[in-house]
């Protein structure tokens, strides 16, 4: 081995910083600052050591988060983490070194092609910062964005990417929860990102910042929106096997689960796929996953997993089984609370490969982890953002006859327009303005945060996402909120869902009289709602849901045959009523 003298080393250093700018110092080529990696940037220390809590200042007065903190929810120096559909590394530096960039418009090099620039991000402020910046294309284009960094220690948990349970200071630590953000903003996506020019916002620190990869090739076959973060079990050792019902079909297919609102990683052991004979029994073998070409997967606090791409048949409106080993300990899990659908629970033991239903004794009512099956090819995918109407409450248990279900069977059985698969992201008792589950913690609500906090979640990061569907609203007026404030909220959801490019559907609010709370009064703010939906000039257009269910004697009522017996929410037959009343060119 040749050795290296001190002298001849330190000649060696200093030719490298002649030719390698630093943060302070960005180099620059024809008068602007030429583009660098965001790593190459790095000015301030946000992580501590908790037995060095002075070695960080993230906010300029000495407090920081914990390293520790970081580690125990899987975000570990230079791992990568997806969140949103879109992979974002970690800083790899140790507690103690400069991790994140203070905005100040530094040119940050980036390439690759994709429909959204994702930036994992805090405000140092005290409240959110609103900036903008620029993205310099390759072919010489330029294009301005708006982002919008949450405070890192007053920001709404419901949107975090991940809430640590403590904050690092001087004088010791505090039991307060730093929060971290993950925003993205849209790009063209017909042209390749050369760089990124960040805002000028120096409280605003960027983290890591990437291209989300488009997902053309892929369509959404079937998805759920995760409502809540309930106890659960505890499950050590058993596998889950959920039910779920295909929309599209196709020759490959990949799964995503959520570990949504979590403080810690989950494990999945192992992960198998197949059709659904009867009950826990699988058609022939169950086949096998691979994440990142292992067997299994750690999936962090508020992140996700894509399972590998798999030759595998789905059929078009078919019941899949998937099945999935927790080596545990789980005691909470990010859940979809109304299925609407039996799935089931072995016995200890990892039965991902069974095909009989021998292991799978108990019975589950709601779906964990699971939140997207993708099928390669087909046309892209329509998302319906709702509450219990679009759950499918009160619609018959393993029949799938919520409305979206009928509709992507009207869609298979029709050639005037494309099979588009059809997401059905619809919470029971969600509400458009107001979070239901406060966004954090184990909680017993399972509403989930509000439409406004899980857009970006649950519509504008869906595979191949071409139009959104919004049907709710009922549970704001039915919780006190007053029509202009509910316009306001679904005027919002459409102007940020164009944003993105996305065709945009508002449904009208059903009729629900004989319920008791649906009083005089909340009928006016019904009535106000509907109207401004008729007449509005900011979706693309209304699919006039009232007047497909109403009775036209008692028109503030449901039609008795449509009508579930609770006066709020349509039976099958008032579902289906729905759904056929969608004009399918619309989509």
């Amino acid at each position: 081995m040749v050795r290296r003298g001190v002298r001849g080393l330190a000649v060696v250093l200093v030719l490298i910083a002649s030719v390698l700018p630093t943060a302070s110092a960005q180099a620059t080529r024809g008068g602007t600052a030429a583009p660098l990696p965001l790593e190459r940037l790095f000015d301030n220390t946000a992580v501590s050591d908790d037995s060095s809590p002075a070695e960080a200042d993230f906010d300029g007065v000495g407090a920081s988060l914990s390293a520790q903190d970081l580690a125990a929810a899987g975000w570990t120096p230079g791992r990568a983490l997806t969140v949103q559909g879109a992979t974002l590394t970690w800083p790899d530096r140790v507690a103690g070194e400069p991790d994140n960039v203070r905005a100040d418009g530094q040119s940050v090099y980036l390439h690759g092609q994709g429909d959204a620039l994702a930036f994992l991000v805090a405000s140092t402020s005290g409240a959110d910062l609103t900036a903008s910046g620029a993205v310099s294309y390759a072919d010489g284009a330029r294009s301005p964005y708006v982002l919008t960094a949450p405070d890192w220690r007053r920001g709404p948990l419901a949107t975090k990417a991940v809430a640590l349970p403590h904050v690092n200071t001087p004088g010791g630590q505090l039991a307060e929860k730093a929060r971290l953000y993950v925003v993205t903003v849209p790009v063209d996506p017909g042209r390749t990102v050369a760089s990124v020019r960040l805002p000028r916002a120096r409280d605003l620190h960027v983290f890591a910042l990437s291209v989300r990869a488009a997902t053309t090739g892929w369509t959404g076959s079937w998805a759920t929106a995760t409502s809540g973060y309930p106890a659960v079990g505890p499950w050590t050792d058993r596998t889950l096997r959920l039910v779920v019902h295909t929309s599209a079909g196709g020759p490959r297919v990949r799964l995503r689960f959520d570990n949504t609102f979590a403080a810690a990683p989950v494990r999945i052991g192992g992960a198998t796929v197949a059709v659904q004979d009867t009950g826990a029994a699988a058609e022939g073998t169950p086949v096998r996953l691979t994440f990142g070409g292992a067997t299994g997967v750690e999936i962090p606090a508020g992140a996700q997993a894509y399972s590998d791409p798999l030759a595998f048949d789905v059929p078009a409106d078919a019941r899949l089984l998937v099945s999935f080993h927790l080596p545990g300990p789980v005691a909470a899990a990010p859940v979809h609370r109304l299925a609407q659908q039996r799935s089931y629970l072995s016995g200890p033991g990892d039965h991902t490969a069974d095909g009989a239903a021998t292991a799978y004794p108990t019975v589950l009512t709601n779906w964990p982890l699971l939140t997207g099956v993708d099928v390669a090819g087909g046309p892209g995918s329509v998302v319906v953002i709702g509450d219990s109407i679009t759950d499918g409450d009160r619609s018959t248990v393993d029949a799938n006859r919520r409305w979206p279900d009928v509709l992507a069977r009207r869609l298979l059985g029709q050639s005037a327009v494309p099979h588009y698969g059809v997401l059905n992201q619809g919470i029971a008792g969600n509400n458009v303005i107001s979070d239901r589950y406060p966004g954090d913690g184990v909680s017993t609500d399972a509403s989930g945060v509000s439409a406004l906090h899980r857009l970006d979640r649950d519509v504008h990061a869906q595979s191949s996402v071409r139009t959104a569907v919004v049907s709710e609203g009922i549970n704001d007026l039915l919780s006190g909120r007053s029509a202009q404030q509910l316009t306001t909220g679904l005027r919002e959801i459409a102007d940020r869902a164009h944003a993105r490019g996305l065709r945009v559907l508002v449904a009208t609010l059903l009729p629900c009289g004989g319920e008791p709370r649906c009083t005089a009064v909340l009928e006016r703010e019904r009535t106000a709602v509907n109207t401004w939906i008729r007449q509005n000039d900011v979706f693309d257009a209304v699919l006039d849901f009232d007047a497909a269910v109403r009775d036209p004697a008692r028109p503030t009522r449901m039609l008795p045959a449509y009508d579930s017996g609770d006066h709020l929410h349509p039976g099958d037959a008032g579902l289906a009523a729905l759904a056929e009343s969608v004009d399918l060119t619309l989509l």
